[in-house]
């Protein structure tokens, strides 16, 4: 019978989830699924880009953990795809490869002063506080008034990390480094600014309900912003979520504000037009909006500015081009119909595919995240004529490769080892674990050559 060796760069849910579908799919053929990993550990932005007091979020890390613990899946972690192994190795190794790469950068923002000092991506800061490997183990906390730009979860998860007390953290899996760095922020308020209306959010009312739950936080929000037109109110009778979100609104808006020590400000209708500053971030100077009749906003002409000394782009994630494979550097993603890769001219290139958000932008949640799997494996199924023929096909070729180049690798049982190390860290604690953040250290307890002082 024949066998397909198929590789996959990207051990976050859509990775993972393209190889589980394909091992549960009708096929006439055997599978061997290799996952490969530039960090040390699984899960990609469930890990590493879900902030730490979500945990009925991080729950899906058990439905991830189940499909790689039945051990039919191989993963090798800590390599990078383009150093360590190359597109020409895996076609030496594998009939073909899925991206499933993610989209970890920030999007940019066109405007003024984005670049100055104390002006930041949000996606950096996530990281940051989610104990990414990669990022610095610091943090420039030294803003008492915040700006952050966006109206999606991302934007509210950020302003909720600025904004909560950081003892408040101490339950969740939040690393050390973090919990002192925001231990010392002198924050008092976090402003969060949206260019369209109350009703047009891109968040959830999951994630709104939490900003109202801070401790010691008083929630802000303007009259101004609530003369709804026709078509916000249409969306509060026919859609349950936009009604929820009204609901949570109206109640904010009732509440007696000034005791509390901290204030996290929502503005809406309001388009960043600029980041002012001499030097470094001083202020952020926008125009309000209204409703234009057609679901968007126009420009009123009405100049405001908010003194804040640093601000957080929350716009968007955006995907990073991968060697030897087409990228569309306008949109962030690899060009691809349902999954199959395309060269510059619209042609399907052999044996390639991809998934996830870097073949369809960083929209969607989990459920996405599923059906274009499911899409992508229907593809590299029936393009069986189109594999590649690898000249090493034999499991532990790959092995041997990584091996001959001294790439230390981390595997599913150094995973369990760090994942074990980290429940023991929190154990004494209370907490659920607490994150490993450095990844030398990682690597090695992963491959049981760490001694814990």
């Amino acid at each position: 019978m024949t066998k397909l060796r198929l590789a996959i760069v990207g051990a976050g849910p859509a990775g993972i989830y393209a190889a589980d579908i394909l091992l549960k799919t009708e096929r006439a053929f055997d599978v061997s699924i290799d996952l490969f990993e530039q960090l040390p550990a699984p899960y990609g932005l469930v890990r590493y880009g879900v902030a730490p007091d979500h945990p009925r979020i991080k729950g899906i890390i058990t439905a991830l953990r189940e499909v790689l613990d039945r051990g039919d899946i191989r993963i090798f972690g800590n390599v990078y795809y383009g150093r360590d192994i190359t597109l020409d190795d895996l076609k030496q190794h594998y009939n073909a490869v899925i991206f499933a790469t993610g989209a970890v950068k920030d999007a940019d923002l066109d405007i003024p002063g984005i670049d100055l000092p104390g002006s930041y991506g949000a996606a950096e800061f996530v990281s940051w506080y989610d104990g990414h490997p990669d990022f610095p183990r610091t943090w420039p906390l030294e803003a008492q008034q915040v700006a952050v730009i966006g109206n999606g979860n991302v934007a509210l998860d950020v302003a909720r990390i600025l904004a909560k007390h950081a003892d408040d953290l101490l339950p969740t899996e939040i690393p050390t480094n973090v919990y002192e760095g925001l231990k010392t922020s002198p924050v008092t308020d976090v402003h969060v600014f949206g260019r369209r209306g109350p009703m047009q959010v891109k968040f959830t009312p999951l994630e709104l309900r939490e900003l109202g739950e801070l401790r010691d936080v008083d929630m802000i929000v303007y009259d101004e912003d609530f003369d709804y037109d026709e078509a916000s109110k249409t969306a509060i009778q026919t859609n349950k979520q936009i009604m929820v979100i009204d609901r949570v609104l109206t109640q904010w808006r009732q509440r007696e504000v000034g005791q509390a020590s901290r204030r996290l400000h929502l503005h809406f209708y309001a388009k960043p037009l600029e980041i002012v500053g001499d030097g470094r971030v001083e202020a952020i100077r926008y125009e309000r909006t209204r409703p234009d009749g057609a679901g968007g906003v126009e420009g009123t002409g009405e100049i405001r500015e908010v003194p804040v000394q640093a601000v957080y782009r929350a716009v968007g994630y955006f995907g990073s081009p991968l060697d030897g494979i087409p990228f569309d550097s306008r949109h962030g993603v690899i060009p691809n119909h349902e999954g199959q890769v395309l060269d510059d001219d619209n042609r399907q290139v052999p044996g390639v595919y991809a998934t996830g958000w870097i073949k369809r932008g960083p929209v969607g949640l989990i459920g996405h995240t599923k059906s274009d799997a499911m899409e992508t494996i229907r593809h590299l199924v029936n393009d069986q004529g189109n594999w590649w023929t690898p000249a090493h096909p034999e499991e532990e070729a790959i092995v041997a490769l990584l091996n001959e180049r001294g790439i230390e690798y981390t595997d599913l049982e150094g995973w369990h080892n760090l994942d074990e190390h980290e429940q023991s860290l929190g154990a004494p604690e209370g907490r659920n674990r607490i994150k490993v953040v450095p990844r030398e250290d990682m690597v090695a307890i992963s491959n049981k050559r760490f001694v814990r002082s």
